[in-house]
C-alpha cells in the first residue's frame, strides 16, 4: 500500500503585525460585494508662508461608510534652503518617494503574512532623479517631475531568497502608488473663489 500525501490547509493567523484572518475576510467580503472596494481618500492643504504648506489626511469613504483616522495626521512640506525654502519639512517630491516606499512595504508585509512567511526585517531605499530646469521653466524639453525612480529592498525572513523576491514582486504588482506612478492618473484642478 502506497502512502498518500495529505495536503493540509494552513489556518491564517496574525503574522508580521498583519491581522491575516481579517485580511482574508476582507478579500472574501469584497469578492461577494464588489461595491465595498470603492474608496475615496482625501487630503486638505493650507499655505503657511513661502514654499511651506501643511496638509492633513481627512475622513475617507469606503466599505459602505465614511471613516476617520484614529489620529490627526498632519504633514508639513517645504523646500530646502538651497531651493529658497525654509526647510520646515520634506519636499513634495520626497513625499512621493515616501508614499511609494510605504505602499510597497505595506504590501510586502501583507503578502508575506498571507503566504505564511515571517519577516525579520524589511528596509528600502528609494531614489528619484529630477532636473530642476523643467520646474524653473528654463528648458521646455525637460519634464517637471522625476526622470527616473529606483527602489532597492533589503528583506530578511524565514523563506528562501527566491520566495522573498516573489513577495516583493507581488507587492509591486498590487501597489496602488506604483500603479499611479507608472500608469498615470488623470488629475483635475479647480479654482474656487475664496
Amino acid at each position: 500500500m502506497q502512502a498518500q500525501a495529505i495536503e493540509t490547509k494552513r489556518e491564517p493567523v496574525p503574522l508580521n503585525g498583519v491581522d491575516t484572518p481579517t485580511l482574508f475576510a476582507t478579500i472574501n467580503a469584497v469578492k461577494s460585494q464588489p461595491e465595498l472596494a470603492k474608496f475615496q481618500f482625501r487630503a486638505s492643504s493650507r499655505w503657511l508662508a513661502g514654499t511651506h504648506s501643511r496638509s492633513r489626511a481627512e475622513a475617507f469613504s469606503g466599505a459602505g461608510g465614511i471613516h476617520r483616522h484614529e489620529g490627526n495626521f498632519q504633514f508639513d512640506a517645504d523646500h530646502p534652503r538651497v531651493l529658497t525654502g525654509g526647510d520646515a519639512g520634506p519636499t513634495p517630491v520626497e513625499f512621493l518617494l515616501h508614499g511609494l516606499a510605504a505602499c510597497l512595504t505595506a504590501g510586502i508585509a501583507n503578502v508575506a503574512a498571507a503566504r505564511g512567511v515571517t519577516l525579520h526585517e524589511v528596509e528600502s531605499t528609494v531614489e528619484g532623479d529630477i532636473d530642476l530646469r523643467g520646474i524653473l521653466g528654463i528648458a521646455k524639453d525637460v519634464r517637471n517631475g522625476y526622470q527616473g525612480i529606483r527602489v532597492s529592498f533589503r528583506i530578511k525572513g524565514d523563506a528562501p531568497d527566491e520566495k522573498l523576491r516573489e513577495i516583493v514582486e507581488q507587492s509591486r504588482a498590487r501597489s496602488a502608488v506604483f500603479d499611479v506612478l507608472t500608469n498615470g492618473t488623470g488629475v483635475e484642478i479647480a479654482v474656487n473663489e475664496a
